[in-house]
Formats: structure tokens, C-alpha cells, sequence
């Protein structure tokens, strides 16, 4: 994945828009390729037709998603949706916006609770439950799993790694990762990467929501 290890990061602020320019940026590869798109104010990414989903966690700023026969999806910052497939879809945007898009094939197993083409937010999809850590996998495969997690404040999990590399949404509330030894503190609209097999821990200071993206794929 190319992507930063080890620290805080913030998907929005690492990648600005550049006046009158779409710009997209892949930074893991393979059957569910992960891009950042950063599109300047008044930019059309025009409709096309996809044979599989693509999940969009916009980070910032407020898109369209349109379509044929006036479909129509207006994101703010903090949405997602799943675009719907084998459709003309396309993104336009008034105000500029960066979002991080996740190709989503055929055979994933999507839970029941989304449905394509319409607006939703991860932070919304567990609830928090006093003294517990709620989790719910969004969509998996294989080689692929995307989950949200609630905790209640106080609540963790400790020390251990992960086969594979992570991509990490901090999505409500307050937090702290422990990765290889250090520390860092980290609240909604942060983000961090965990190499293949890092040794991390996760802490809710305040009751904590994030997203975490594993994929084992080389």
C-alpha cells in the first residue's frame, strides 16, 4: 500500500485539489484497488459503466453522483455510498472534494445493510453499547475485509498484528493507536496505516468509532 506507515495522516489534507484538475492517486492495487480522488471545484468526472461496485468515503468537501433517467446523489463530507454497477455513473462537484474509492467485485459478500446508489455513514451503521466493542463487516472477501467498529469509552483492543496491511478511518470520538511501542493519538477525520504484521493496539479515550480496510494482497 502506498501509503505513510506509522503516523497520523489525514486522507483530505495530503491531498489537495489542484485549480480546474481531477486528480487520482492509486495507492493499493489488485481486485479491490483502493484510489484517492481529489477534484477541484466545477469538475466532472464523466458517467461510465462499471461491472462491479466502488465504494466512495468521501473525506471532504460535497460531490453529485448522477446517472440516467435523473438519478442523482448529493455527498457531504463523511458520506459514503456504494455507486450502483453495470449503470452509467459519474461524479461532478461544485465545491471541490477528495474522497478515497474501494472497487468492490461481484463475488464480495456486501452486508445487507447497504444498498447500492444509496447516501449512508459509516459512523451510523453500529451503535455504541456501554462497556462493549460493536463490529460489523461491511463488505469482505478472501483477500479483503472492511469493517466498522464502535467502542464505548475505556474499551480496547490490545496488542497484536495483522496478516496483512490496514487502512484505518477514525470516523466519531476520541482514540488512541498503539503501533510498534508509540503512542498516537487520533480523532474523526484521521486516518493511519498499519504495515503487515506491525504490532498495534487500539484504545477509546471517548467512545470511538472507526472504519479499518485489511487486504492481504501483495
Amino acid at each position: 500500500m502506498k501509503e505513510k506507515v506509522g503516523e497520523v495522516f489525514s486522507i483530505a489534507r495530503d491531498n489537495p485539489a489542484i485549480s480546474g484538475c481531477t486528480i487520482s492517486k492509486a495507492v493499493h492495487g489488485g481486485a479491490n484497488d483502493i484510489i484517492y480522488f481529489s477534484l477541484a471545484r466545477n469538475t466532472d468526472i464523466s458517467a461510465e459503466i462499471y461491472p462491479y461496485h466502488k465504494l466512495l468515503i468521501l473525506a471532504e468537501g460535497g460531490i453529485e453522483v448522477y446517472g440516467s433517467d435523473g438519478f442523482s446523489r448529493p455527498l457531504h463530507t463523511g458520506d459514503s455510498m456504494v455507486i450502483l454497477r453495470d449503470t452509467p455513473m459519474g461524479i461532478r462537484t461544485a465545491e471541490g472534494a477528495v474522497y478515497t474509492e474501494i472497487s468492490i467485485r461481484r463475488s464480495d459478500i456486501m452486508n445487507e445493510a447497504i444498498k447500492a446508489g444509496e447516501v449512508f455513514r459509516l459512523a451510523e451503521l453500529v451503535p455504541y453499547q456501554d462497556g462493549k466493542i460493536v463490529n460489523m463487516d461491511v463488505v469482505h472477501n478472501d483477500q479483503m475485509k472492511f469493517v466498522v467498529m464502535a467502542f464505548d469509552e475505556g474499551t480496547g483492543l490490545s496488542e497484536h498484528a495483522a496478516p496483512g496491511e490496514v487502512l484505518f478511518f477514525a470516523l466519531d470520538g476520541e482514540g488512541v493507536i498503539g503501533y510498534e511501542g508509540k503512542d498516537h493519538p487520533i480523532k474523526a477525520g484521521g486516518n493511519f496505516h498499519f504495515a503487515k504484521a506491525g504490532i498495534h493496539s487500539v484504545q477509546a479515550v471517548k467512545r470511538f468509532k472507526m472504519a479499518l480496510l485489511l487486504t492481504l494482497e501483495s
